[in-house]
């Protein structure tokens, strides 16, 4: 494998002159990128720290860290990192990490590598663009501020005169690096001794490559909207986002698992020969994360048994033969007005309902609404950053006085004085809508977030509306917040004024394999067969079929299972048979990874069988979006990888 390090430790000859004149040092090494992830510390921290000692230098600690032009991930783990009495920091890394410590602390930075090898390409790291990669530091003389990039000119002499009022005359909007330099030496002390070292001309047989393009610019620019991390795949909406929803017939036989929710599957409550109605309760909750399931159509119960599940987890499914005459159970009566109602009340009628999340997690959302503590916004998920679905898009458009009702709901039953209902930018008739319908609502407003993945995660979607962090296994509670789907206070309406338990959902089909694209409000237990059939037919060849998003979405080798709570989306398209290579630490999963951890460790350490280390780096944190999957160069298939990880944390004794 082609190894594009970009930098090496100096010589002896190098290193000793520079440390003679410090004393008191801290030390922090960057991990090479770009090159075959074959350790997890390089060795160049211990080589130089042994110099030191043998030049009888004091040293206050040492760190290693990865992707140290990496400026939030770097300001995190060097908190608190570096002693009281630490006079200078030697950094080894490329001459991007170096400027990224020099920027952060107030003591001289020195660097201790040379750059070189650049003829690969730089990661996207989340900072301003700072090297040119000229392959001669000049960052030792001028205090960490590189004269190449930060001066218009490029001027290694001194300032030009040009500069007014710290500006620089080229460009006015930047500041004149050299008089930054000046004054990051004047504090450090050190003005006088550069006023007398020589000048240090540059030698241009050095290779000049600019590494970090106006594209990746605007890429950061995308990545630190709205919270740290995310991408942004191809949307590939306009499939399905021109399709009027329509209702799909049942089926003649539905097949209704009775594992539609997370936790334990509802245990039956109906027997083989059993007649059943619409809006029965035939699945009873079985534990405190467990949810009922109901009945989507009336008939007969001609099986109680295994069926394949569409979301791998198994279990028994309740088979009924559809007398297709719609008879209602006599359960199914409005519940009474929202004023009526206690917050109780409102809780019980949820999880009567067999309410769970429909964002696709599946959560019992009666469990949501008993947080423990108290709640300051109610945030409603209208993003739908998954890319291909637009079943919530439809929803929010034929169904907003019902969406603002659960919403409101919710806020009486969390006690929250503030409802928000966050839509992305890509959905300006449905923001225009929602946007009239809460007019003169006080307590209600709608928020439009530019479009970025994953922003519908319910921790993304609490850090780019209220600003705040949940801690690492934390809830939403924690930080005052609950978070629902559109399509789960669309289900609570039902609930409550129409007193019909959740027994449909709105379901996008569609996909480059799919000949006629379409958004259908399916009732559960519907096999998703006929709902590709009536699309056009079942995609035959080397198609890839998933129920939900092409990112979180769950493969189905077999289309003969059945829309449940959690479908919102049944996709078809063609089969990627790219194969993964060996992970060359190229950063950019560490880069896009919305939870802030670093995903290239989950998979060296599986690989190592070192559990501890997953459990460690806070495999368990991780949410599943994708996005390291996503960027991966590798092709590394990273999600299952770290739910084999978790797996591994989970069986830990």
């Amino acid at each position: 494998m082609e190894n594009y390090t970009k930098y090496k430790l100096k010589n002896a000859e190098e290193l000793l002159p520079v440390l003679a004149g410090t004393d008191n040092i801290f030390v922090i090494a960057c991990n090479k990128c770009f090159k075959e992830f074959e350790s997890v510390d390089e060795p160049d921290c211990g080589e130089f720290l042994k110099l030191a000692a043998e030049a009888g230098k004091t040293v206050t600690g040492s760190t290693q860290i990865d992707f140290l032009c990496n400026q939030t991930q770097t300001a995190r783990k060097l908190k608190d990192a570096i002693p009281e009495g630490t006079e200078a920091i030697f950094v080894i890394s490329c001459g991007l990490g170096i400027q990224i410590i020099a920027d952060m602390v107030k003591i001289p930075v020195f660097a201790a590598s040379n750059s070189l090898n650049y003829t690969g390409h730089h990661g996207m790291a989340l900072t301003k663009k700072a090297c040119d990669a000229c392959a001669q530091c000049y960052l030792n003389i001028t205090g960490g501020v590189c004269p190449i990039v930060d001066c218009s000119k490029s001027l290694i002499n001194g300032q030009c005169g040009g500069a007014k009022d710290g500006k620089c005359e080229v460009d006015p909007n930047k500041d004149c690096a050299w008089e930054k330099i000046y004054r990051r030496l004047e504090e450090q002390g050190r003005l006088e001794e550069f006023r007398n070292q020589p000048v240090q001309l540059r030698d241009y047989s050095k290779v000049n490559f600019k590494l970090v393009n106006d594209y990746v610019k605007s890429i950061r620019e995308k990545r630190f909207d709205g919270y740290y991390g995310g991408v942004h795949p191809s949307e590939r909406k306009e499939m399905s986002e021109h399709c009027e929803l329509e209702r799909f017939p049942e089926s003649d036989i539905m097949v209704i698992p009775l594992s539609q929710a997370s936790g334990k599957p509802a245990e039956p409550l109906v027997k083989v020969g059993d007649t059943v109605k619409v809006g029965q309760k035939i699945g009873g909750k079985a534990g405190f994360i467990s949810a009922n399931v109901h009945s989507s159509v009336s008939g007969e119960v001609i099986a109680i048994e295994a069926r394949t599940h569409p979301a791998t987890r198994g279990g028994l499914s309740v088979v009924i033969r559809n007398d297709h005459k719609d008879t209602l159970d006599e359960s199914v009566q409005p519940k009474g007005s929202l004023e009526s109602l206690s917050r109780e009340e409102i809780v019980s009628i949820v999880e009567e309902a067999g309410i769970a999340g429909m964002g696709g997690a599946g959560f019992p959302t009666s469990v949501k609404l008993n947080p423990g503590k108290p709640i300051e916004a109610v945030l409603l998920n209208g993003c739908e950053c998954e890319p291909m679905i637009t079943a919530d898009h439809q929803l929010l458009l034929h169904y907003p006085d019902e969406v603002i009702f659960g919403l409101r709901a919710v806020m009486k039953a969390v006690d929250s004085p503030r409802g928000v209902i966050v839509i992305e930018d890509n959905k300006p008739d449905a923001i225009e809508l929602f946007r009239s319908k809460c007019e003169g609502l006080d307590n209600i407003e709608v928020v439009v977030a530019r479009t970025k993945y994953p922003q519908g995660a319910e921790k993304m979607l609490i850090k780019r509306v209220m600003g705040r962090m949940v801690p690492s296994g934390g809830l939403p509670a924690d930080v005052g917040a609950v978070v629902c789907n559109v399509s789960t206070v669309k289900a609570i309406s039902d609930a409550i004024q129409l007193g019909m338990p959740l027994i449909e959902r709105v379901v996008s089909v569609t996909g480059e394999c799919v000949r006629k694209p379409g958004n259908f409000l399916i009732r559960f237990g519907v096999s998703a067969r006929e709902v590709l059939e009536s699309c056009g037919g079942v995609p035959e060849g080397d198609v890839t079929f998933k129920m939900g998003g092409p990112m979180m979405g769950i493969p189905i080798p077999d289309v003969d299972v059945a829309v449940i709570k959690g479908t919102n989306g049944i996709i078809a398209y063609e089969t990627d048979h790219s194969q993964e290579v060996e992970c060359i630490k190229c950063g950019r999963c560490a880069d896009v990874c919305p939870m802030e951890l670093s995903p290239l460790y989950f998979n060296r350490y599986l690989k190592d069988g070192n559990i501890q280390g997953l459990k460690d780096m806070n495999i368990m944190d991780c949410m599943e979006c994708r996005c390291c999957e996503y960027i991966c160069s590798s092709k590394i298939p990273l999600v299952t990888r770290i739910k084999e990880g978790k797996n591994a944390v989970r069986e830990m004794k």
